[in-house]
């Protein structure tokens, strides 16, 4: 078990599926494939076995083999009321939630385990990064089926134990399956400056911004049970889907603006500002809904100096809230795709709420409008929410962080307009993942931030014609790749090596492994692999194995040794061209090498004289039988001038000047 779980320990370990989790390496006996030699030239691909909780799931019909969701398969649920109040000049949130949670699994559940990150800037919490220190969550009154609860040393009887980042409540009576449970709390904190990891907080007096600021219920789920791993400030959210009713009472005069449906903007927002939010929902232009200026006079005033804002949000892992006095604030309608299935495209709205002292972020509603029309058409999932609002964040944030239908991202004043644009294509790119397919970001990093900058990259070449977006992120993962900086992709979250490590390995690396996926099976097949994957996993929680289960099942390919060799190890790719021994008639003899440990086919153009070109494949069974030489016949012809390896450049060749050979 983790450090810092140790008062947990007692109280869990009775609980079923509590803290199974796949290793680091669940990988068990050597693939059964005849050898050339023994031992082999090179070390071999592993087969893929489940690890025991996932295997668990599929044989309790919750997940199959194929990577669908089973036919039993279960999540659960949350309906939160959440009401808070606001204190700009104090930097103070107080508030109260209602959760009512709904045991969906088939199992009784004597404890509920509740994430209360606002606890890593608690004294004493165990946290992997420096913050600044409050007091954390504040817990004044907790209280579960109507009954008040009291903090414990140990869970033996009803009441509530605090270990840094969560809490867990032993209600009177277990949480039988069906049935459903209200938890009442209420709290407070102090706004630390850079929150959570600089994923909220407050800047120049004139801008608060609110996430993870509700006690939130941890994820129960079908595999590993309790995820109740820490936050410890760098790996991020594993958080489970419902529906949220909330309220924010701010001064007047603040700008606020939240996930979901804002229910009262004619209580709140001035009339002018109400006009042009309709004029803006129904224009492809963007619309300046607050200009320059006018921040102070958006709202209305309110009584007695403050308003309360009302919000509703359907099917979201979380909320979060931009509150501001000094912004701009632009919009307009994007295409967000058919929700319906009706044949007519929906729309979604389209926000960039900045400050003067931001100037790029005059084109971020564009930016804004672009990327979800592209994401919606390249995931083949539309985007379902009323609008998606990007904040400037300056003072709390250097580059992005995504919640449901909010971004909180930099200035981005030195980095330039096409970073901008970048980065708000990447935190977009999050409503797909984690927040419709939901990912364990604590576990898995790779999941969801490697698969966000892959759709990011696909969104650059969209918008900027011709740029290579994809090369970024390979060239960045090639100049780590096999040094002591690099670590394995399925390593846990917050264990990478200090440095460098993480990002190559959640965001680089696994953005260039699907590139070089989509070079494997083509794009057609993977296309119809991705979206499909998409379209499973939509709204329920995802492992990394139900994507690769569904890759296989749509490309009908065993691709465990792709999966081992690219997850599981630090293994690198380097083909070249060994040999090439001309003939008189003008064929040859070329002899492909593979130097590296990682096995991939080798796709060779070999180009003549007279300008035609010939396609040759060494297929990867050649390296995964241990081989390391593969020879290649050219029949005779126009003389052979150039021979390269992986023309296309989507394979992440460590070498690719060995991968070309030119006749002198």
């Amino acid at each position: 078990m983790r450090p810092g779980n140790h008062l947990l320990l007692p109280l869990l370990l009775s609980l079923p599926l509590f803290g199974c989790a796949p290793s680091a390496d669940p990988v068990a006996a050597p693939a059964p494939v005849a050898q050339a030699t023994w031992p082999p030239a090179r070390p071999l691909p592993q087969p893929i076995y489940h690890p025991a909780a996932f295997a668990d799931a599929i044989e309790a019909g919750t997940r199959t083999e194929a990577g669908r969701p089973g036919d039993r398969y279960w999540q659960q649920w949350a309906d939160y009321r959440v009401d808070v109040r606001v204190d700009p000049s104090n930097k103070r949130v107080d508030g109260t939630t209602r959760i009512t949670y709904h045991n969906r699994s088939p199992r009784p559940l004597p404890v509920l385990i509740v994430e209360l990150a606002q606890n890593l800037h608690a004294p004493g919490a165990p946290r992997s990064e420096r913050v600044e220190v409050t007091q954390g969550m504040e817990l004044h009154r907790v209280a579960a089926a109507g009954i008040e609860l009291q903090p414990l040393e140990s869970l033996q009887a009803a009441g509530y134990l605090v270990d840094g980042t969560r809490m867990a409540i032993r209600p009177a009576q277990a949480l039988a399956p069906g049935a459903s449970i209200e938890l009442d709390m209420s709290f407070g904190f102090t706004i630390p400056q850079q929150g959570t990891g600089a994923r909220m907080g407050h800047s120049d007096e004139n801008l608060v911004f609110l996430a993870y600021f509700h006690p939130r219920m941890a994820v129960y789920d079908d595999v590993i049970g309790w995820m109740d791993d820490p936050f410890l400030g760098n790996a991020e959210f594993y958080h489970g889907f419902g529906n949220y009713t909330y309220s924010v009472d701010a001064p007047a005069g603040w700008l606020v603006v939240g996930t979901g449906t804002h229910l009262n903007p004619q209580e709140t927002l001035a009339d002018a500002v109400v006009a042009r939010l309709r004029q803006a929902e129904a224009s492809d232009s963007i619309v300046r809904v607050i200009g320059p200026g006018e921040a102070s006079a958006a709202t209305r005033s309110g009584t007695g100096g403050r308003l309360v804002w009302r919000f509703d949000a359907d099917t979201v892992r979380d909320i979060a809230v931009s509150i501001t006095r000094a912004s701009r604030w632009d919009a307009a309608r994007t295409r967000a795709g058919d929700r319906d299935g009706d044949g007519v495209i929906d729309y979604a709205r389209a926000d960039a709420i900045w400050r003067p002292t931001a100037p790029r972020w005059q084109h971020a509603a564009r930016y804004t409008q672009h990327a979800i029309d592209f994401l919606a058409r390249f995931t083949a999932t539309p985007y379902p929410w009323p609008h998606m609002t990007a904040v400037e964040g300056a003072g709390i944030i250097g580059g992005g962080m995504e919640f449901p239908q909010m971004t909180l991202i930099g200035d981005y004043t030195a980095a330039g307009d096409t970073a901008l644009y970048n980065v708000i294509a990447h935190e977009l790119a999050h409503m797909w993942v984690p927040m419709i397919v939901s990912t364990n970001e604590r576990r898995f990093s790779w999941f969801d931030e490697g698969t966000t900058s892959f759709n990011e990259n696909q969104s650059r070449k969209e918008f900027f014609p011709g740029v290579r977006a994809d090369d970024d992120d390979r060239n960045d993962y090639l100049r780590f790749a096999g040094t002591e900086n690099e670590g394995e992709m399925m390593r846990r979250s917050d264990f990478h090596y200090p440095g460098p490590a993480y990002v190559v390995a959640s965001y680089r690396k696994p953005a260039t492994v699907l590139v070089a996926l989509r070079e494997l099976l083509g794009e057609e097949t993977f296309e119809r692999a991705y979206h499909e994957f998409f379209d499973r996993w939509a709204y329920r929680h995802a492992y990394p194995y139900d994507l690769w289960n569904t890759f296989e099942d749509v490309s009908g390919r065993d691709l465990d040794w792709f999966w081992y060799s690219w997850y599981f190890t630090t293994w690198t790719l380097d083909q070249a061209v060994a040999s090439v021994e001309p003939s008189a008639g003008g064929g040859a003899r070329i002899v492909i090498e593979d130097l590296g440990r990682l096995p991939m086919p080798a796709r060779v153009r070999i180009t003549r004289a007279d300008g035609s070109a010939l396609e040759r494949e060494v297929p990867v069974e050649t390296w995964l039988r241990g081989e390391t030489r593969a020879t290649l016949e050219v029949p005779d012809g126009s003389a052979v001038t150039r021979i390269e390896i992986d023309p296309s450049g989507n394979f992440p060749d460590v070498a690719r000047e060995n991968n070309v050979w030119t006749r002198d």
